[in-house]
């Protein structure tokens, strides 16, 4: 018998498991997969950009910068390094193509002396974030896993639920093992699935839309040292160093069922070719791709909030593939208001 069982041990689940653990609450984190962070947690491109994301993501997210930079967490090393953002466009971009982009617009002279890798006289607009920085985003997640045991919290790997019914006040929540749990309050945090999960319980769901995101690294003709974070300013491709490698992602966002998608490679041919017009790069092949699933809630914006008609269900989903930049704020929010009933 547990306070809360939470189902989804990606970074949803394990920040509101590990707020609700220090609250006093008896947790259980319930992971299908027989590892944590195998789906969306573990095919970030581990960024933290304030003004990345719709109004509500981006208080979230800044609202997550101090946990970030000093966390209360026993973590292995510092979260967050800086890594500015440069968003840029060519010369077929809108006049107001900066327009809702957060930063400094800088003159396209300068964004090549930001990034020496751009085309010479490819730029017509750019802006910078020179807050943004790499979030390392495994760090924070085990992070979260050692906070959450070390206050009495407990995560049980290939505990996929199959079953649920409600009496007297609580949930019994049966696992593919055979074991069964029990608990007041169950919190949905299985992105992709959480709809499938809802319905276990009893609700119609809140319309989560999971939508592929690919994402490949391939290898440059020059040095990407000191090469910031470059992202097309309307969206269609980013670009990062890591590894040796040129990141790169079509930031697409096609709708997906929940699994494990593969990546697009019309996509990555596509954005190859957008990369190479902007930069000097000279990307030609790919040394690897992945793609993952960035779950999307009605209108954008996280879900965080009991069922309306199901009693003792509360959902924690919807991150849109912001989650992990403002989990620490997401997560401390989302706790207070299931205690809050």
């Amino acid at each position: 018998m547990y306070d809360v069982l939470v189902v989804g041990g990606g970074i949803a689940g394990t920040s509101i498991g590990h707020e609700l653990a220090a609250r006093g609450r008896a947790v259980c984190v319930l992971e299908a997969e027989p590892e944590l962070a195998r789906h969306t947690t573990g095919r970030s491109a581990a960024t933290w950009i304030g003004g990345y994301g719709p109004p509500e993501v981006r208080r979230l997210t800044l609202a997550s910068r101090a946990f970030l930079d000093d966390p209360p967490i026993d973590v292995a090393g510092p979260l967050l390094t800086p890594l500015p953002c440069l968003y840029v466009g060519g010369p077929d971009a809108a006049p107001d193509a900066a327009a809702g982009v957060l930063g400094v617009a800088v003159a396209p002279a300068e964004a090549e002396q930001l990034n020496p890798l751009l085309r010479p006289g490819w730029t017509s607009v750019a802006v910078l974030d020179d807050t943004a920085c790499e979030l390392d985003v495994a760090g924070l997640h085990q992070g979260y896993v050692r906070a959450l045991r070390a206050a009495g919290g407990e995560v049980r790997l290939r505990a996929r639920v199959v079953g649920a019914t409600r009496a007297a006040g609580s949930w019994r929540l049966s696992l593919a093992s055979g074991d069964v749990l029990a608990a007041p309050v169950v919190v949905v945090a299985a992105g992709a699935w959480g709809d499938e999960v809802g319905r276990l319980l009893g609700s119609a769901g809140v319309g989560l839309e999971p939508r592929r995101r690919t994402i490949f690294g391939s290898p440059a003709v020059v040095p990407l040292t000191g090469m910031p974070f470059t992202c097309a300013i309307d969206g269609g491709w980013y670009v990062k160093a890591e590894g040796g490698l040129a990141l790169c992602s079509p930031e697409d966002a096609e709708p997906h069922a929940p699994g494990d998608p593969r990546p697009d490679e019309l996509e990555i041919a596509r954005t190859i070719e957008a990369v190479n017009e902007a930069t000097v790069l000279g990307l030609r092949s790919v040394r690897t791709a992945w793609a993952g699933l960035r779950t999307f809630a009605p209108g954008g914006e996280p879900v965080a909030r009991y069922d309306d008609d199901v009693e003792g269900l509360f959902w924690f989903v919807g991150q849109a593939g912001y989650g992990i930049q403002m989990a620490p704020a997401l997560a401390r929010e989302a706790a207070q208001r299931l205690a809050e009933v």
